[in-house]
């Protein structure tokens, strides 16, 4: 029998083909990188109502008029002193902050600005019961209102917690999203880490938390996916404007990395990282403690399944230890960004915020 011959001439066509669409994939690159490119980011328009030292206050105009059963309510989102909160409007079509005001909402929202030396200084305290507490009154007066709803993101839900617990007269509903309330658990590697971190000589050190000392910190909990594969995939999507365009305004809101005030950080390593005091009901802000169980308002808890910086086990005690009968955790599949800009969590996130609170608006 005959051995079968090696078919080079197929071989051949092949590596042609393929040269052909390599080089016609890089021309439409190459047209796509050079030419011109649509990456704002936070584009929904707003006016500053009110500012403070560096900390100003956002309120959107509604998208559209809203509907007979939209919100008199006003909702207060607060992000966290890390990044920034333009991720709530980062792209066209994913945009949380369109989607709430597309339901009726009455949105404010928090923009902590950019800390300088003079605010190294300023702890939890000056952040809650000051700046927030500042805004919250300024809501209320501006709408004759007794209390607002409030939202808090990561850190901003952890202090939107605490706010909560000792303010709990101006608050009709509290929503947290990815909120580390429970820092005593291994199911993250950051919350590994931040059990060793040496908060006093860090603070000592540089003052203020160096916002890209902590971005750094964060693409290392896992290099693989965060400084390998994310550029992999930019290079094999060249040639989509739509994928580059979307590229470019997440690394742009990655890599906007506001400092964090150092007695801030060094207050929030110690008293929840190290000793866990929150969920405790022993942790002290401005010389009060703040007991959760003061918390009897409705709470919605949403945190992501596969959340690497604020795990489910991080999140999910809350519901169980606040005062409020009326608690609901929702626990979607996805990671911490993805919540706020997957096409498939944006089709759940908003629009169920935007129910619960019009479910509970005619409430006392």
């Amino acid at each position: 029998m005959a051995e079968p011959r090696i078919p080079i001439d197929l071989i051949l066509e092949r590596l042609s083909e393929d040269a052909d669409k390599a080089q016609a994939r890089a021309q439409k690159a190459s047209e796509v990188l050079l030419g011109p490119l649509d990456t704002e980011i936070a584009s929904t328009p707003y006016d500053v109502v009110y500012e403070e030292d560096r900390v100003k206050l956002k309120h959107y105009g509604r998208a559209v008029p809203p509907p007979d059963e939209g919100l008199n309510t006003p909702l207060l989102v607060v992000y966290a002193l890390i990044n920034r909160e333009t991720m709530l409007d980062l792209q066209p079509g994913r945009s949380v902050v369109h989607s709430f005001l597309k339901s009726g909402i009455d949105l404010y929202m928090v923009d902590w600005g950019y800390p300088t030396r003079k605010d190294r200084f300023l702890t939890i305290d000056d952040h809650v019961n000051g700046y927030m507490d500042n805004m919250v009154d300024f809501i209320l007066e501006k709408h004759n209102l007794a209390q607002i709803n409030l939202m808090g993101i990561c850190m901003g839900g952890t202090f939107s917690v605490i706010y909560s617990a000792l303010h709990p007269e101006k608050i009709k509903n509290l929503i947290t999203t990815v909120t580390p309330t429970n820092f005593d658990t291994d199911q993250g590697l950051l919350h590994i880490w931040m059990k060793d971190v040496d908060a006093d000589r860090m603070v000592d050190t540089f003052g203020n938390m160096p916002g890209d000392l902590m971005n750094f910190g964060f693409l290392l909990l896992n290099p693989a996916r965060l400084m390998i594969d994310k550029y992999v995939g930019f290079s094999e999507n060249m040639d989509n404007k739509t994928f580059v365009e979307n590229f470019i305004r997440m690394e742009k809101w990655i890599f906007d990395s506001p400092d964090v005030p150092g007695e801030t950080f060094r207050q929030f390593v110690k008293d929840c990282y190290h000793k866990n005091l929150l969920i405790q009901n022993k942790m002290e802000v401005g010389g009060h403690r703040v007991d959760l169980r003061k918390i009897t308002m409705p709470l919605l808890n949403f945190y992501g399944k596969y959340d690497h910086l604020v795990p489910p086990g991080a999140c999910e005690l809350l519901t169980s230890k606040v005062g409020s009968k009326d608690t609901e955790d929702v626990c979607l599949d996805t990671g911490h960004i993805g919540i706020y800009v997957s096409s498939k969590c944006q089709k759940e996130f908003a629009p169920k915020i935007a129910r619960w609170l019009k479910d509970r608006e005619d409430i006392d």
